[in-house]
Parts: structure tokens; C-alpha cells; sequence
């Protein structure tokens, strides 16, 4: 069994939720955490959780959505914190890719809600973007483990992150020809890793052309296990039990 642990299943991105997990099943995915961005695709994820019975749900408010109401954020959390689809906090986290100019209010909103997990012991799903040591600081203030998503560090960062409970999400950036974190992702312990599409974003190499869907975390498992010279059995077994480790699936 596949599991594709971060993707968005909104109508925002896809018309027919129906089709794209029909075509995941048909390559082997059989769950998913559909992550959501903002306040309200918190409210559109949480009834996706409830139609789909393999869908499972992280919430929270991504730093490009920093200036969404945290309030409202609190109160979507609090009606949630014993939904049994609700499994992290995220995608959560600091992104300083486009500038810096809202950066105290990119780690108030960040840190915040890593007190809502730690109050919740929910793990977190944390998205971070040329803000690796403001991300790290900010985490090693609270009592929470989770994921590093589309990690892009190197294998020091990758190092220290695991040190503090944390698992590293690989997706289709590895398979990227010029990326280079393909050699970083290979000296990672498997034990380690939890694959991820972050559908619709980021399809892997050699389908960059069309839209990405969960179907493609088997390509994701392949490219690893060619990486890392191992049987894909061997890489959708450990990397499952990962998945267990982290999130009440």
C-alpha cells in the first residue's frame, strides 16, 4: 500500500475528486492527507474528510495566507481537535521565497499554531521556504514532532530535523532533473521519509507537463527505490509504517 501523505483535493484544483481517487487506487494509493492553506479550504477539507472514508484531514493556515484570521482558524480547530478524519496541523509554516516584508506576521501566525498542536498533540505539517533557521528556531519552541514537507534542505538541516522528531516528505521535486536534492534524499534513512505529491503542484519528472494527482506517488517510490538501490516493496512497506508512526490513520 501507497499513501500519499500531502495533497489538496479541493474544487479549487480538481472538478472530479471522484476520478482522481479512483486513479490512485488503480496505482496502489490507498490513503491520503489532503492539507489545507487557509481558512477556507480548512472548511471545504473537513467535508471532504467526511465523504471520502480514505481521506484524512490536516488544517491549518499556510504562510502565503498569513493574514486569515487566526481566530477563525482556533474555532475551525476547536469544533475539530476529535474529528477522527483530523490528523496535524498544517500545512503550517514560513515562506520567505517572495519577500520578507510580512515576516513577524509569516512566524506569529506559524507559531501559533504550533501551540495548537502542541495543546492537541496533533504533529504538524510544516511547509518552509528559504527560511530554514527562523523555522527551526520556531519549532524548538514548542513540544511537537511531524513532517518537513518538500524538503529542500541539505543533509545537515535533514539531520537536525529528524533529531527533533521530525520525518522528512519526499515528493516530485527529487525526480527533477536539475534539483540536486535527490543526493541528499538518498542519504536519508528510509525509516525516515513519508512520500507526498502536494498535488496539484509539482508533478514528477516524466509527467511535469500535466497536473499532479496522488496516482504519481508511485513514481515518487520508484525514483526512491532506484535512489537508494532497494526493492519499491521495501520502500512502500517502510515508508507506510512511517506513516503510522507519525498520524492516527
Amino acid at each position: 500500500m501507497l499513501i500519499d501523505t500531502h495533497c489538496h483535493l479541493t474544487n479549487e484544483f480538481f472538478q472530479d475528486i471522484d476520478k482522481i481517487i479512483e486513479n490512485a487506487k488503480n496505482n496502489g494509493v490507498k490513503r491520503y492527507i489532503s492539507a489545507s492553506d487557509s481558512v477556507l479550504s480548512a472548511r471545504e477539507t473537513i467535508l471532504l474528510g467526511q465523504k471520502y472514508e480514505d481521506v484524512y484531514i490536516a488544517l491549518g493556515i499556510h504562510p502565503e495566507n498569513c493574514f486569515d484570521s487566526l481566530e477563525e482558524m482556533t474555532k475551525i480547530l476547536e469544533e475539530n481537535w476529535n474529528n477522527p478524519k483530523l490528523v496535524a496541523i498544517g500545512e503550517i509554516g514560513l515562506d520567505y521565497y517572495y519577500g520578507k516584508e510580512n515576516k513577524q506576521r509569516q512566524i506569529e501566525v506559524f507559531e501559533y499554531q504550533l501551540s495548537l498542536a502542541e495543546k492537541y498533540k496533533l504533529p504538524v505539517v510544516v511547509h518552509s521556504r528559504e527560511a530554514t533557521l527562523d523555522t527551526i528556531n520556531s519549532i524548538k519552541k514548542y513540544n511537537v514532532k511531524g513532517v518537513m514537507h518538500c524538503f529542500s534542505g541539505s543533509l545537515e538541516t535533514a539531520r537536525e530535523l529528524i533529531n527533533m522528531g521530525f520525518f522528512i516528505g519526499v515528493g516530485g521535486v527529487t525526480t527533477f532533473k536539475n534539483s540536486k536534492i535527490d543526493q541528499i534524499i538518498k542519504d536519508i534513512p528510509l525509516e525516515k521519509i513519508v512520500l507526498e505529491t502536494d498535488a496539484p503542484f509539482l508533478t514528477p519528472d516524466p509527467y511535469r507537463k500535466f497536473k499532479n494527482e496522488p496516482k504519481y506517488i508511485r513514481i515518487i517510490a520508484e525514483y526512491l527505490a532506484e535512489l537508494k538501490h532497494i526493492d519499491i516493496t521495501e520502500v512502500e512497506n517502510i515508508t507506510t509504517d512511517n506513516v503510522f508512526k507519525i498520524f492516527s490513520i
